[in-house]
């Protein structure tokens, strides 16, 4: 089973920048896309951007286009999430998770189609 840790939250203020990253540990070829979700408490979890190894053009959340930027590094062993003009609007707790291929094919931000989920790290945007 994938392992997933994220790390790299923090405090900022809005206008700044923050790399997030998530670490796989155990085997790495069981999954087909990973991605980046964020919650605040008393709302849903939201998608924020998935990536897909096997090709095809990162997904983002209208929210974030053109400010995030997600990536994998280290052949697959990390997931990053460059955070650039953030907002207020963008605290929240940030989790990783993994898809399986068929959610993959979806190209879907729906976090409840995810799995593998990690602990989250806090990102706190002051105005």
């Amino acid at each position: 089973r994938v392992q997933l840790v994220e790390s790299g939250g923090g405090s900022v203020q809005a206008g700044g920048s923050l790399r997030l990253s998530c670490s796989f540990a155990g085997y790495t070829d069981s999954w087909s896309c990973a991605g980046w979700f964020r919650q605040v408490s008393g709302k849903e979890r939201e998608g924020v951007a998935i990536v897909y190894p096997g090709g095809g053009t990162p997904l983002y959340a209208d929210s974030v286009k053109g400010r995030f930027t997600i990536s994998q590094a280290n052949a697959k062993n990390t997931v990053d999430l460059h955070m650039n003009s953030l907002k207020p609007e963008d605290t929240a707790m940030y989790y990783c998770a993994t898809g399986p291929s068929w959610v993959c094919s979806t190209r879907t931000l729906l976090a409840r189609d995810y799995h593998n989920w990690g602990q989250g790290t806090q990102v706190t945007v002051s105005s």
